[in-house]
């Protein structure tokens, strides 16, 4: 289908859609006035990461066509926590804690959104300025009875952990109804017309989408993305060595870079489209690149991703000390470093702090496999001390790279 709007053309054209609600109503609105549209992301560590990359994206380019972005933080859901596609409840986190995730992650949509009391600046605000003043009985008298329990048991996303027979608390249940109801509500103070989210959030969005018309008769949208997998069919966002954090301070600008070197070839072009501001025709370019060449298209990615996210000088930086440790064998400044007392570390030690591994068994199979490597040189026993009087670079594979420093 072919649209008239720059919301919409931009979206498909990118690779961001999977499903909408009403699609040339949404066209038509979004050619003829500025649409502010939400996400909600709960505040459940002090960072998001990779995987929540393309949801701010989405938020990203809505403001790049003219229209205005609302982040909405989940102070109020965040208490409860979403149990779409989850096997088990989140662990319930208190008061403060959400207070201080919700600043730290103000500061990643800083980067990629421009804030302020434009028409089409973006704004954050938090569910939970209406849902903590809710009192129950009006909440379950005027909004309740707009919710069939036979229609929630329904959505794949309970049904998944009734059919496991895992627990699924009344609090969770509620949750639905929750963010339907903040559809309401941003409806309401924002004229906010579009909610976007995963395709695990399709039902949820649905319900408020239907919430807002028998309460308000207002009309509202939805948009969903796919869920974002890499060739080889994993995970779109994690590692061997876990999450890959937004935030500097939970991973450094190398590793950041590093992973988005590491693309698969045949996620270039899909990874380019969704995660950088580069134009189309150049990324048809860079994803025809075979052979050796399509290296330089990961190295572009790398770069582009990485300064949207950590800054231009952070992305340059990484580019240079992989050119150094890689080209030359040289020990960057910018490598992941652990700091060492005592002038020698055990290398199974020294693996797990630097993040390459996740356990001292893990350790000692990349030993055995001969993955490991202190300035060059293979290690071949678990039990290899290594001296660190002066700074000593640890390699595991080809790819990952870090330096042991004298405390």
């Amino acid at each position: 289908m072919t649209y008239q709007s720059d919301l919409l053309t931009t979206l498909t054209s990118r690779g961001y859609v999977h499903q909408m609600t009403d699609a040339a109503a949404l066209d038509a609105l979004a050619g003829k006035q500025v649409v502010p549209g939400y996400i909600g992301f709960d505040p459940t560590a002090p960072s998001l990461h990779v995987g929540s990359l393309v949801q701010i994206m989405l938020l990203r380019r809505l403001q790049q066509t003219g229209h205005k972005p609302i982040v909405l933080m989940g102070g109020g859901t965040g208490k409860i926590g979403d149990p779409s596609f989850k096997d088990e409840a989140r662990k319930l986190l208190g008061e403060d804690g959400i207070k201080a995730n919700v600043a730290s992650i103000r500061r990643i949509f800083e980067r990629f959104l421009t804030f302020g009391d434009g028409p089409t600046d973006a704004v954050m605000l938090d569910n939970a300025e209406w849902l903590d003043a809710l009192e129950y009985i009006p909440f379950l008298r005027d909004v309740g009875q707009h919710f069939s329990v036979n229609r929630m048991l329904a959505f794949d996303s309970v049904k998944l952990r009734l059919d496991r027979e895992q627990s699924l608390s009344f609090l969770e249940f509620n949750y639905m109804i929750l963010q339907a109801y903040d559809f309401l509500e941003l409806s309401r103070r924002a004229e906010c017309r579009l909610q976007m989210g995963g395709s695990d959030q399709w039902g949820n969005i649905v319900n408020g989408i239907e919430l807002a018309r028998r309460m308000d008769s207002t009309e509202v949208y939805g948009v969903t993305t796919p869920l974002i997998t890499t060739a080889d069919g994993g995970k779109m966002g994690k590692t061997m060595s876990g999450a890959v954090w937004l935030h500097e301070d939970q991973l450094p600008h190398f590793d950041y870079w590093q992973f988005w070197r590491n693309t698969d070839d045949r996620d270039v072009g899909r990874f380019l489209k969704l995660f950088t501001d580069l134009p189309l025709d150049e990324i048809a370019r860079l994803e025809a690149l075979e052979g050796a060449e399509i290296n330089a298209a990961k190295i572009v990615l790398a770069n582009e991703a990485t300064a949207m996210c950590r800054g231009r000088d952070a992305a340059e930086q990484a580019a240079e000390t992989a050119r150094k440790t890689f080209e030359e064998g040289a020990s960057g400044g910018s490598l992941p470093s652990y700091a060492v007392s005592g002038g020698s570390i055990g290398v199974v030690e020294a693996l797990v702090g630097l993040g390459f591994v996740a356990s001292n068994g893990e350790a000692r199979r990349k030993i055995a496999e001969g993955a490991v490597r202190v300035d060059g040189e293979a290690v071949r026993e678990p039990t290899t001390s290594i001296d660190v009087a002066s700074p000593v670079r640890l390699s595991l594979g080809k790819k990952r790279h870090g330096m042991l420093t004298p405390s």
